[in-house]
């Protein structure tokens, strides 16, 4: 593995930013880590398309019909290990589509968002956000972070908050990207699931497991997320190559998501995740 690595922020401001290997836990950090007043504006961006509802392009009508299958498979993932359903938090909710659709389902919803703009279309679906979640004293039979952990400041208190509001038998259901995959591989320092610096930290199977059994907490499931490589590829090929070559992204979404199945390695992985 390489120690330290420099990757652009493609998305906001063109800066560039250091990966710096963590080599007992098998995992990359951002650096520098910009200050939590500065952070909000690399966020700044019409084009962040987990904070909004638009469907001005191709790309964005492309990625609310993929969003909307995985939801009916998040929603699936989620019952087969908690079928009386319950209490389910959602941190990051962002426009509150995944709490709305747990809603309809039968659960207990409840989200906390970050971005002023996403939370206003979340509550424009009737989704209850907490604005505090340190004073929260529930405890949750499901706690979800869909791509969400990779962004969050302070990654040992969030850990151990998560532990301290999971019902005994509750589970946690967390995806991140994962930089031991092809596509990773492949595009290098312009795979965009770095994203720079909003990405604070770069993790691998290891490095969750450890992560969270620092903790008292264990993986008991892993699942892939096999449209992320295709998603992540267009968006790498932007970054590479300054175009989306619809093709050559489908292809290389393609080999990785082929290759995985023998390594396991897929683009990116929910990790299924309980108490000891």
């Amino acid at each position: 593995m390489k120690s330290c690595f420099e990757v652009k922020d493609h998305s906001v401001t063109g800066e560039s930013f250091r990966l710096e290997y963590d080599q007992e836990l098998h995992m990359y950090i951002t650096t520098p880590k910009p200050s939590e007043i500065i952070l909000p504006k690399y966020y700044a961006s019409e084009d962040y398309i987990s904070h909004t509802d638009g469907r001005r392009s191709f790309f964005e009508k492309a990625y609310h019909i993929v969003k909307q299958i995985t939801l009916s498979r998040k929603q699936n993932l989620l019952l087969k290990y908690l079928p009386s359903r319950g209490q389910l938090l959602d941190i990051g909710a962002g426009t509150g589509d995944f709490l709305e659709y747990a809603l309809k389902k039968g659960w207990n919803v409840s989200g906390v968002e970050p971005s002023a703009k996403a939370r206003a279309l979340a509550r424009q679906k009737k989704i209850t956000l907490i604005d505090d979640l340190s004073d929260d004293a529930t405890l949750y039979d499901a706690i979800t972070m869909w791509h969400v952990l990779e962004h969050v400041y302070d990654l040992d208190n969030q850990i151990k908050w998560i532990k301290n509001h999971l019902h005994p038998d509750g589970v946690v259901f967390i995806a991140v990207p994962n930089f031991e995959c092809l596509d990773a591989q492949y595009y290098k320092t312009d795979w965009a699931a770095f994203d720079v610096p909003r990405h604070l930290y770069h993790f691998s199977k290891k490095s969750i497991r450890s992560l969270f059994g620092k903790k008292g907490m264990k993986v008991i499931d892993i699942v892939p997320m096999k449209f992320d490589a295709y998603y992540v590829s267009l968006l790498s090929e932007k970054y590479k190559t300054g175009s989306m070559n619809f093709i050559k992204a489908f292809w290389m979404g393609l080999r990785s998501n082929l290759s995985a199945k023998r390594t396991g390695a897929y683009s990116s992985l929910i990790y299924v995740i309980k108490h000891t």
